[in-house]
């Protein structure tokens, strides 16, 4: 039996959900559309430069993992905890044991639950909205087995001092594992939220975390959200963040991504209302045989909205990197300012990128532009540097690190953005010394 053979088995094999509340029907939906489109190969358009077929023909544990110590806890938890809502993924299935809750507005409930209670409206119209972006086996997968999902509500005019810390934690260290952690996120009108999500393995075995979160941001609501990728060569992950703005919003993102497997990141903002805001911003550093990869939607739906996307990559050794960043301006979406770039430095010769920004305007009173760069480190600046006593690694150090630095800025929680800081001058240091 085959992984696919063996997936469908456990679908049969779920716990049969009451069609009245929508969520069998969005699951049963999903695993129909499994099976027609099957795992992406790089025939399929979107996924013509990462292959992930290969991990579908191991073998994997669908198990929830047994207990974790507060020694196995302490080194994964993030800076300044005691201050966060932190909410724990143990190899995909929500541990409300090991979460905590602080903030006073913040709802945190499964997903079957949200389906049956005040909540069941919301759950039923954008659950599962990132498949009209995503046409393809993988968010089909997630989606088909969601009844470990988690909803997170985020009451009207809350304003929730404590972010919201989400780890996902694989426990390889018996087998190898398939986590695939869900959630829904609703933010109500006049909120504010701060999310930042990482991803751990422990273990030696091979984990792969098929990972969605769909964020729904009403009127007058600011949401940040912060994605921080630092995992092992032997984790790979395929990351969707979908959010939906439908009301006049502004959101905020970050993608950091360190990590030394394979990393596929969707990133899909639709600005739904008038004069909504969207910031997107991406920093990747690989090394050794790494490959990331970053698909970007940007869908301005309705007029008078703007986006401002920035992206930039460092890739060493035999790396690969994948830059894909649409936007999308709709008919009716005049008054439209959308802006888009991608910047790389390449730091060897086996080092390669593909980059691809792209527009698709369908609007004529639109303000719009987008670019992308392929280089190397300065040598004029690399040589003033040089000139005056720094040496070769410390100075392409600082080059780099000035180049990733207007990124950094844009990591407003103060302990995150320090950590991030860490962790790349780190690896700039291992890198070049």
């Amino acid at each position: 039996m085959n992984n696919l053979e063996y997936i469908k088995e456990r679908f049969n094999q779920l716990p049969v959900v009451n069609e009245q509340n929508g969520l069998g029907v969005i699951r049963q939906k999903a695993f129909d559309a499994l099976n027609k489109m099957g795992i992406p190969t790089t025939r399929h358009e979107e996924w013509k430069y990462t292959r992930i077929g290969s991990f579908f023909n191991k073998e994997y544990k669908y198990h929830t993992a047994g207990a974790f110590s507060a020694a196995d806890l302490a080194p994964l938890r993030l800076p300044a905890y005691e201050q966060a809502n932190e909410l724990f993924y143990i190899n995909g299935h929500f541990s409300p044991e090991l979460s905590v809750i602080r903030s006073k507005g913040l709802t945190v409930q499964s997903l079957q639950e949200a389906s049956k209670n005040e909540y069941k409206d919301i759950v039923s119209k954008h659950l599962g909205h990132s498949s009209n972006y995503l046409k393809d086996g993988i968010n089909a997968l997630s989606t088909a087995f969601v009844q470990d999902g988690v909803f997170v509500h985020i009451k009207k005019g809350q304003i929730i001092e404590h972010p919201i810390y989400i780890y996902n934690i694989t426990d390889a260290r018996q087998a190898n594992v398939l986590a695939q952690p869900r959630t829904l996120v609703y933010v109500g009108e006049n909120a504010q939220v701060k999310f930042v999500e990482t991803f751990n393995t422990l273990g030696t075995q091979e984990s792969f975390t098929n990972r969605v979160i769909e964020i729904v941001v009403e009127k007058d609501a600011i949401t940040e959200y912060y994605k921080l990728q630092t995992d092992a060569s032997h984790a790979s992950q395929v990351a969707t963040t979908h959010i939906q703005q439908i009301g006049k919003c502004v959101t905020h993102t970050v993608t950091v991504s360190l990590n030394e497997g394979l990393v596929r990141n969707n990133l899909n903002i639709v600005l739904d209302e008038e004069y909504c805001e969207a910031h997107l911003y991406g920093i990747y550093l690989q090394q050794g045989q790494s490959h990331i990869d970053n698909h970007t939607v940007v869908d301005h739906a309705k007029p008078h909205c703007e986006s401002n996307e920035l992206y930039k990559g460092m890739l060493d050794d035999q790396s690969t990197g994948v830059f894909n960043g649409k936007i999308f301006v709709r008919q009716d979406a005049q008054k439209t300012n959308a802006y888009q770039s991608n910047k790389n430095v390449l730091l060897s010769e086996n080092a390669s990128v593909n980059t691809k920004p792209q527009l698709e305007i369908f609007a004529d009173d639109v303000k719009c532009s987008h670019g992308c760069t392929i280089g190397r480190l300065d040598e004029e600046s690399l040589f003033y540097l040089r000139s005056r006593g720094i040496s070769e690694a410390t100075a392409k150090s600082l080059l780099l690190h000035g180049f990733a630095v207007d990124i950094l800025e844009q990591i407003k929680l103060a302990p995150i953005r320090e950590y991030v800081d860490k962790l790349i001058s780190e690896r700039l240091e291992f890198d070049l010394a």
